[in-house]
């Protein structure tokens, strides 16, 4: 008897949908909110109409009112969160719940590791220079997993977003494995060893939370070769491990958009220092490196995750590349979030908006003043490929 009044007491005592790992055992579908508001119920309902379970949230666009970054106050000197700041958030995760969605809380800056946007489009090294530098980002997230430990809307901590660790420290982008494995070995133990900086905060997250999952970018910008390096997983049985698809970038991206003649898709594009063919094929080929990594390494493919892919909305091709993605990353049944679901201070990759411009009446209302509407419709065929794959599997 005293057994069972212990067992009950701790069951008791147990959040009520605390975050679980078993929520990633079937393939989730959702998208990327990133957001210059913070989003309500109606956005998380849309977003939950469209069969998505999940929503990598970002909150660093928001309005910080304890000083220039949300909820950290100031990169540079984290001194704690902003209790303003972690109430917006809160009401933000209880519109998510309340609409029946998971949430990946992903901040895109740290302490002493300023997103670029917000850092005069500089990357930001301070936090890869030295042991020293890492221990700020190490309390920020263990105050934020004491702050938020047990939220039912929780299903992960994304704990870098893209991370860059290699950025100007001799590794070029999308190397070859062996000059990847070449480079992770003259830093490996050092400030610069991302496994190492993963291992630090996984062990104070779990200091105060032993079940959040929690998401591992690979790095260079969460690239799907990021993982080519690592010799293996990390030692923790609620983990994720996570990639972006945006390649070939020269060819999805804004900059394309404005070159007299834009790089097509299938067709050449530059990549890694050369010009390729980029097709269905390789898309595939490029996408199975972090699933070749994982099977080598016994990490089942329900713990992977491709966290953002997309393309320019405007671009020609984008609807047949988002197919090509979207077909490796069915077949392989890894967790996936589309990048972004109607973001409200950029349209680029808004597929609801179609391939067209937005009306001169739109940016008219803007000048204005005004908080006009874009002309969204989920029937847009843009969106096609994605909604028809976020609604079969929510059946």
């Amino acid at each position: 008897m005293r057994c069972l009044l212990l067992c009950l007491s701790l069951l008791a005592a147990a959040p009520l949908h605390a975050a679980d790992i078993t929520f990633w055992d079937a393939p989730q579908r959702g998208g990327n909110s990133m957001n210059m508001s913070p989003p309500d119920r109606n956005y998380f309902d849309a977003l939950r109409a469209t069969g998505a379970t999940w929503v990598r949230l970002v909150p660093d666009k928001w309005k910080a009112q304890g000083g220039r970054d949300f909820l950290i106050g100031n990169a540079d000197d984290y001194q704690g969160l902003v209790a303003a700041d972690l109430a917006t958030l809160r009401r933000v995760l209880d519109d998510a719940d309340a609409a029946g969605l998971k949430v990946v809380l992903t901040p895109l800056s740290l302490p002493l590791l300023r997103w670029k946007q917000h850092n005069g489009d500089k990357v930001d090294q301070r936090l890869w220079q030295s042991f020293d530098n890492h221990a700020p980002a190490l309390r920020f997230w263990h105050d934020l997993a004491v702050a938020l430990k047990g939220h039912p809307a929780l299903a992960a901590y994304n704990l870098i977003n893209e991370p860059v660790p290699e950025y100007g420290a001799g590794l070029a982008e999308h190397a070859s494995s062996e000059a990847m494995q070449q480079w992770y070995a003259g830093v490996q133990d050092g400030p610069r060893d991302l496994r190492r900086f993963y291992s630090e905060l996984i062990a104070r997250i779990r200091e105060v939370d032993a079940e959040m999952p929690l998401m591992l970018d690979a790095g260079w910008y969460a690239a799907a070769d990021g993982f080519n390096y690592w010799p293996a997983p990390l030692d923790d049985a609620k983990l994720l491990y996570s990639v972006h698809m945006y390649e070939p970038y020269a060819a999805t991206s804004a900059p394309n958009q404005k070159r007299a003649k834009p790089w097509r898709y299938p067709g050449s594009v530059p990549f890694g220092g050369h010009s390729e063919r980029w097709d269905a094929a390789r898309v595939r080929t490029y996408l199975q490196q972090p699933m070749d990594w994982a099977k080598t390494h016994g990490v089942e493919a329900n713990r992977m995750v491709v966290g953002e892919f997309g393309c320019m909305r405007r671009w020609p091709d984008c609807s047949r590349y988002l197919q090509d993605v979207l077909q490796v990353l069915e077949q392989d049944k890894v967790h996936w979030a589309f990048y972004a679901f109607r973001e409200d201070g950029w349209d680029g990759m808004d597929y609801e908006l179609g391939d067209k411009a937005l009306p001169w009446s739109y940016w008219q209302a803007q000048e204005q003043g005004k908080s006009p509407v874009p002309p969204r419709s989920m029937q847009a065929p843009l969106f096609a490929p994605i909604l028809q794959r976020l609604k079969a599997g929510n059946r």
